[in-house]
């Protein structure tokens, strides 16, 4: 057998029985190869606790010691994981994201992977030692160290096992799979055996917080056997892979996003080139946008509706303020007191009627749609925050209890 990637997240390293547990876990594969690569997060609350400690200091810190901060998580999980292997007696080595070669663009916070030099983890494999390296962090042209945002660890591994051309990435989380929808929610949820890349994507992006997306893209891109796993049950989990592979079902999920804000643009004049400037302000300034809803003119003018994630609601507010005469608009208007809910599947395409069963799912609850937005393999809405649990509730139950 060739190179096995595992990833751990926070949860599965966050005290020291769990550090040893996962210890377990990468002996058992390091018995099957002796090619292991383990990418590790920071331990439970850890990121949560440094930002926090950084607000004691200052309120508005550049990124860039941001990510001189930040990076310290995982670099204390990876010391602490190599001292229990250690101690096991299995041959270890912890690398930093520079010492093993990722490099990265200047986007502090926010990097992405611009490619990864192997050689390092390369010699260190070929002396039979199980390499463990600090997820979520890389470093870029100037030799500093950056960070890859929000499921960062995922990212790296999955980078990673596409550089080394592994056998497989696990990644081990606190839940067994991929599921219908989330477990602690719906007590009756399947899990799933598996799942292609476009419909984890999809949840991914759409608030099932078992896999980031970025991870996924990457791994479709680079053909990545991935399977999600429990940390703490030896039990299977739920492949992603290639759609021709995949079970057919007509909806594979149902998943939930809070970390969502609603913004509309006011009284913006009805001419062309309005909303390519509206798109351009945002995108020039790193703001990735969701469901879109455009009004029928009116006296000259009309409204854009639009949601973004909820932490970049500040800084989309500044631009659109800022830019108001450009855009000729009267006003801004928003809410971060939303839910986005969506159902996936690549059954949807061949399936008419789906978006009714859900639409009517919702107005059996009396739960009242303010978007929709649609693909072929989901349809997602936006409903007040309040109504959230409910309606993945009321639709789980419609698509797989009946």
């Amino acid at each position: 057998m060739g190179v096995i990637v595992q990833k751990f997240g926070g949860s599965s390293v966050a005290d020291a029985d769990k550090i040893f547990n996962v210890a377990g876990r990468i002996i058992d594969a390091y018995k099957k190869t002796d090619q292991v690569v383990v990418v590790v997060s920071a331990q439970g609350d850890t990121t949560d606790d440094l930002i926090e400690k950084a607000k004691e200091i200052n309120t508005n810190p550049s990124k860039r010691e941001m990510d001189v901060l930040l990076s310290t998580g995982e670099q204390i999980t990876i010391s602490l994981l190599s001292m229990a292997l250690e101690k096991l007696g299995y041959p270890v080595i912890s690398l930093t994201g520079w010492q093993v070669g990722i490099q990265t663009d200047s986007n502090n916070m926010a990097a992405r992977i611009k490619k990864i030099d192997t050689q390092r983890i390369n010699s260190e494999l070929d002396k039979k030692k199980i390499v463990i390296v600090a997820g979520f962090q890389g470093i870029n042209r100037y030799n500093d160290i950056t960070t890859l945002g929000r499921g960062g660890s995922d990212t790296t591994a999955v980078a990673l096992a596409a550089a080394l051309h592994a056998d497989i990435c696990e990644i081990y989380t606190d839940v067994d799979g991929v599921y219908t929808a989330d477990p602690r929610i719906i007590k009756n949820a399947l899990k799933l055996k598996d799942v292609s890349y476009d419909e984890m994507l999809e949840l991914a992006s759409l608030g099932a917080n078992v896999l980031h997306n970025r991870s996924v893209e990457l791994a479709k891109k680079y053909n990545v056997d991935l399977e999600v796993k429990s940390s703490f049950e030896k039990i299977e989990g739920t492949k992603v892979k290639e759609v021709g592979l995949v079970e057919k079902m007509l909806v594979r999920g149902v998943a939930r996003d809070n970390n969502v804000a609603r913004i509309s643009v006011v009284g913006i004049a009805d001419k062309p080139g309005k909303a390519y400037k509206l798109f351009a302000l945002l995108a020039k300034g790193q703001i990735n946008v969701d469901v879109i809803l455009q009004s029928i003119g009116r006296e000259n003018t009309k409204d854009i509706s639009f949601t973004v994630p909820a932490d970049h609601l500040d800084d989309t507010l500044k631009i659109l303020n800022d830019n108001l005469e450009v855009l000729e608009a009267t006003e801004i208007k928003y809410s971060d007191k939303v839910s986005k809910v969506s159902i996936v599947g690549a059954g949807m395409a061949s399936n008419p009627g789906v978006a009714a069963k859900m639409f009517e799912a919702l107005y059996e609850a009396q739960i009242n749609i303010n978007m929709i937005s649609t693909s072929e393999i989901k349809v997602s809405v936006l409903i007040d925050e309040e109504n959230a649990e409910r309606a993945v509730k009321a639709i789980h139950a419609k698509f797989f209890d009946e």
